[in-house]
């Protein structure tokens, strides 16, 4: 699963700094994700269409994992632009299923053309991708204000909700885990702790 594991160790960093930080462990990409993008509002379909997959593939994996084939994802999906997924050849997902740089199952990576196609119903259905994820929140992101990284929870009512309905809709790789941390992803939750500077 991809929620962060928020580990205690790795923490040879000086005491100033936010525990927040400290599940990156030393690596550069988390760092720029956790510092960048982790729990920062977002409201472009086209990216939250990319975290919706990269979510899907980390299901029994390490985000880590995930986070450092992000640019062979992008490769293989045309930048996860919607359209061109959804229109992605069977030729050419099975072609995918020998990219070292992906994760070679095939259920994950024929989902990318599955749920692009449903996206692209509820872009019809809400206006955008984006309308549809912010109306389980009414638009607002919510703040849990955490001081320890063993308060931030790995599943919500919100998630359960958004999980259960995405199910419902077809969507694949979206259990209530994945879609807490795809809230996280694009910011509709904010879990960055208290202390830490990037909470904002």
């Amino acid at each position: 699963m991809s929620i962060l594991p928020w580990p205690l160790t790795g923490m040879g960093r000086s005491m100033s700094d936010s525990r927040c930080r400290g599940w990156y462990e030393e690596d550069p990409i988390l760092e720029e994700y956790h510092d960048h993008e982790w729990c920062k509002e977002n409201h472009n379909d086209q990216f939250q269409f990319e975290m919706l997959c990269l979510e899907g593939a980390s299901v029994g994996l390490s985000w880590k994992t995930i986070m450092h084939k992000r640019e062979s994802y992008r490769a293989a999906f045309h930048d996860f632009d919607i359209e061109a997924c959804a229109a992605m050849t069977d030729q050419e997902l099975e072609a995918l299923l020998s990219d070292s740089g992906l994760i070679r199952n095939r259920n994950k990576i024929f989902s990318v053309r599955k749920n692009a196609q449903i996206v692209k119903k509820i872009q019809e259905e809400f206006g955008s991708f984006d309308a549809y994820i912010w109306s389980f929140t009414d638009g607002r992101q919510l703040d849990g204000g955490w001081k320890a990284p063993e308060e931030v929870p790995t599943v919500s009512d919100v998630s359960r909700k958004m999980s259960a309905d995405m199910k419902k809709r077809g969507i694949g790789f979206v259990g209530p885990v994945i879609t807490y941390s795809f809230l996280q992803a694009v910011g509709i939750v904010n879990d960055h702790l208290a202390d830490c500077e990037y909470r904002k």
